[in-house]
């Protein structure tokens, strides 16, 4: 209720003796009060009605007014009851503090006044909630009639006043304007919130509430400017999730044909009608592509389901790495998703760049998950899937073997093929038989066995070239290579005792 409004109401006969400027306030609530100092019980916007019984010496309105106008209040109503009359220091103290002051007749009851601005504003306030309820309809039935993302934004700045976005764990932007280094900020926050909704302050302020229930690696999250009201932030997200659900929907026939591809590819089928499911996946005959295999878990190591499916999660996962692409969850190995990807705007090895990048967000903020990818080399034609679907599953088993992360078919062809192909209490049994007494050695006396024998086989056996690089005399070198021979009784002028040692610190590792 604005304060020229409570004028205008004849039957109060409310005098205005100061504030001409200001009859737009807002008035929103009512104390009646005679204490010499009632900051604190106001809050701010009021509409202070007293009797002037704190008033004893010119000095007192000075005190009181100063108060009410550090605590923000509307205007005063001075009834004349008691003194008689309304006091010039009060008078005077209001227009210097840029209060509005009122004379409220003898006959007014402060009771009266009171009554009538709450009727006022619950009128308003029932106004607004119908105004409010209607918009929030309005937003829902235009999810539910099939709006998109954009139009759900748009609309709801629109409707309430709020810019949103949705950001994927991964750091993308779903929809909505965000730049992509904020969002990536923002995702980080987001999967590092012990509980949602969140306010993250980056530049600006936001509030971040999770979409759906999905598993945080695998999750949207509603990015809204400003400190959001939790329930309104709960409705969009549902909206939000509503849209999603709708997508996913719409990508289950896709999702179908690229499985059917994938299992069509694994079973040796027909050249002609792989290269016809091909296209029927978006990708030509004639085009490069590659094959992105994946498992994801919760537990220590990729493919440990921890409870989970991991072909279910690694799908959602993976989808979310390559911006949300068909990926086909397959049975061809356990808990595996598989996605073939066509290179139009990007390289393998670019592609497997963002990969990294953005599985290293994932890391830092889930480190109970674990993601494996294994990406092929680049493929042309319906007839070299098989063969990529093997390259790009050896790359993820290489991946699994190191706990996680990308390996590509550039890395695959070495001895760590073969280290990744060997159960791991092979390998770590391996390593620590070999290496176990020169770590010993190194924790006993302080020394540093294990980092000279690296350096040493890394220079290819040369004693300079070890010796620059730990920055100590040649002939340290020589000592440490002899200690080394006598702990391991491994003779490291021998090309095969070298190979053995130098496995044994790549499977240690």
């Amino acid at each position: 209720m604005l304060l020229r409004d409570l004028l205008a109401v004849a039957e109060l006969r409310l005098g205005l003796l100061t504030g001409d400027e200001a009859l737009d306030r807002e008035i929103g609530d009512v104390l009646v009060t005679d204490l010499p100092d009632p900051s604190r019980y106001l809050t701010g916007g009021e509409l202070v009605l007293t009797g002037l019984m704190w008033r004893r010496e010119t000095a007192d309105s000075e005190r009181f007014v100063a108060a009410l106008a550090a605590a923000g209040v509307a205007a005063l109503g001075a009834g004349d009851a008691w003194l008689g009359m309304i006091p010039g220091d009060l008078v005077t103290a209001c227009r210097e503090r840029g209060l509005p002051l009122l004379r409220v007749p003898v006959e007014v009851s402060f009771g009266a006044i009171t009554e009538l601005v709450a009727r006022r504003l619950a009128g308003a306030r029932a106004g607004d909630l119908r105004g409010e309820l209607g918009r929030r309809r309005r937003i829902v039935a235009a999810v539910a009639e099939g709006a998109d993302l954009a139009e759900l934004f748009t609309l709801v700045e629109s409707e309430l006043g709020v810019v949103a976005a949705v950001i994927s764990a991964a750091g993308s932007v779903i929809a909505g304007d965000l730049p992509e280094a904020r969002a990536v900020r923002l995702a980080r926050a987001y999967l590092g919130a012990v509980r949602l909704p969140a306010v993250v302050r980056d530049g600006e302020t936001f509030t971040l509430f999770a979409v759906d229930r999905s598993h945080r690696a695998a999750g949207w999250a509603l990015v809204c400017r400003g400190e959001l009201d939790a329930e309104i932030g709960f409705e969009l997200a549902s909206c939000v999730a509503m849209a999603r659900t709708r997508i996913e929907e719409g990508r289950r026939v896709e999702r179908r044909l690229a499985e059917e591809l994938v299992e069509l590819a694994w079973a040796g089928g027909e050249p002609t009608e792989l290269s016809a499911r091909l296209r029927t996946c978006g990708i030509d005959v004639a085009e490069p592509y590659v094959v992105v295999t994946a498992t994801a878990g919760t537990g220590r190591r990729a493919g440990a389901g921890g409870g989970r499916d991991p072909a279910l999660l690694g799908g959602r996962v993976v989808e979310e790495l390559l911006d949300r692409r068909v990926v086909a969850v397959t049975r061809a190995e356990p808990g595996e998703s598989v996605t073939l990807l066509p290179l139009r705007e990007t390289t393998a090895d670019e592609l497997a760049a963002r990969l990294r990048e953005r599985m290293a967000l994932l890391t830092a903020g889930l480190p109970d998950v674990a993601v494996a990818v294994g990406v092929s080399g680049v493929l042309t034609g319906a007839h070299a899937i098989r063969g990529g679907l093997e390259e790009a599953g050896h790359a993820r088993r290489m991946a699994e073997a190191r706990g996680g992360g990308v390996a590509t078919s550039d890395e695959i062809y070495t001895h760590a093929l073969l280290l990744a192909t060997v159960p791991g209490d092979i390998r770590r049994s391996f390593a620590e038989r070999l290496l176990g007494p020169l770590i010993d050695y190194d924790r006993r006396h302080g020394a540093e066995m294990v980092r000279t024998l690296e350096a040493f086989l890394d220079c290819a056996g040369s004693w300079n070239g070890c010796a620059e690089r730990l920055h100590v005399h040649a002939n340290t070198v020589r000592y440490r290579i002899r200690r080394i021979e006598e702990l391991t009784g491994k003779d490291l002028s021998s090309m095969a005792d070298r190979i053995d040692l130098f496995l044994a610190l790549s499977a240690g590792r």
